[in-house]
């Protein structure tokens, strides 16, 4: 290391003298700005004085050297997290900075003119001066990021934490208030889950375009997000921030009953998968009465098998002829023109197809029963494709 000049080491005593006043120009540089900067060193005078005049030693020893490293990186760093973790702005305290270096330097300068230091050797300390703040600003720079880096790091783990714990069994109010509390996530009244489909470039889009407040997850098989208050939300803007990636958007439940949410979702998502539920996205708490009847497959087929008997006799054309006009009749409450516009059959067509149907189902179709099973059966979708087959029909009215 250089051996500073012996001209520039005798600015010290005068430097130290004039170190009360120059803190206190300083205080008042911060004042309308940088209040809480200001309020700071004027209730830590005394440390900060400390650390003045060991940073005015480490100063004078920068002088002709590139060495800038020592414990006040350290230092700096922290500060630098602390301002994360006070939720400070990072901009505002650099510049704190440069306005402590100008004043610093207006008194270094003026002590230095009055002692007839060399021009070069001022020259050299204004460089030593500028390069330490530098440092100093890096330092803070370098702390500031990495808390915040960590803080990043450890609230995805948390919430991570809380979303097995949401999606659990074990998700009792007192549990998920304390997981939320850990993972710094306010909890909501109700909320709801959104699946997406994994393996869809689309689907990540759509996840990284909602708000912080909601929780992205992955946990496989399964991709989405728990949505805090839905019902409240502007539900045409979550549904364009879904739309393209097949999302399900799973009924609003309270935070403790989440599972249920998740369970109603991946049978939708199911039902999304076979063609049931085309909606882009499924609103699932418009979708209740399908999913209700879809839930389980077998008993689906059970009822459909039963009730449907009468048409097993029928051509598979005719049985899907017959069972169209008696879902629209079931539909329309045997209105015979609303039936015929639905259908885009004459009148006298719905009339032969009625017969038919009478024919075959008997009295039971005057069952509430049974009218009540035979909705069930035909509303949310045809019958299993090795019962129906289709057929072309031509525009004139058919039998």
């Amino acid at each position: 290391m250089d051996v500073p000049d012996s001209s520039l080491a005798g600015l010290l005593p005068a430097l130290m003298d004039r170190l009360p006043e120059l803190l206190d120009e300083v205080r008042v540089a911060l004042e309308e700005d940088w209040p809480d900067y200001a309020q700071f060193l004027a209730a830590n005078s005394t440390e900060v004085g400390v650390a003045a005049d060991a940073a005015l030693n480490r100063l004078v020893t920068l002088v002709g050297t590139t060495d800038a490293n020592g414990v006040e990186g350290e230092l700096f760093e922290e500060i630098g997290r602390i301002q994360w973790r006070q939720g400070s702005d990072l901009t505002s305290l650099l510049s704190a900075y440069q306005t402590g270096a100008r004043v610093f330097w207006r008194h270094v300068s003026a002590v230095a003119v009055e002692r007839h230091v060399e021009p070069r050797t001022v020259a050299a300390l204004a460089e030593a001066v500028f390069l330490f703040v530098d440092k100093l600003s890096s330092s803070s720079a370098r702390g500031y990021v990495l808390e915040q880096s960590e803080a990043a790091v450890t609230r995805e783990r948390l919430r991570d934490e809380l979303v097995g714990l949401l999606l659990s069994d074990r998700a009792d109010q007192a549990a998920v208030q304390a997981a939320a509390e850990r993972a710094e996530w306010p909890v909501p009244e109700e909320l709801a889950v959104v699946l997406v489909q994994p393996d869809s470039p689309m689907s990540h889009q759509a996840l990284a375009r909602l708000d912080p407040s909601n929780i992205v997850f992955s946990r496989p098989p399964l991709l989405g997000a728990i949505v805090p208050n839905p019902l409240r939300r502007n539900r045409g803007r979550l549904a364009t921030a879904l739309r393209g990636a097949r999302a399900v958007v799973g009924v609003t439940v309270p935070a403790d009953r989440l599972p249920a949410s998740l369970h109603i979702a991946e049978t939708a998502v199911r039902l999304q998968r076979t063609g049931v539920l085309v909606d882009d996205p499924v609103f699932t708490d418009e979708h209740l009465d399908a999913i209700i009847v879809h839930r389980d497959a077998r008993l689906l087929n059970a009822l459909r098998a039963r009730v449907l008997g009468p048409l097993e006799g029928s051509s598979p054309s005719s049985r899907e002829r017959l069972s169209e006009t008696l879902l629209s009749w079931l539909r329309h409450m045997g209105d015979r023109r609303a039936i015929a516009a639905e259908l885009h059959v004459h009148p006298q067509t719905v009339r032969y197809r009625l017969a038919k149907l009478h024919e075959l189902f008997g009295d039971e179709l005057d069952s509430p029963t049974t009218r009540a099973q035979l909705v069930l059966a035909l509303a949310w979708g045809a019958p299993e494709p090795s019962r129906t087959a289709t057929s072309p029909e031509s525009t004139t009215p058919r039998r």
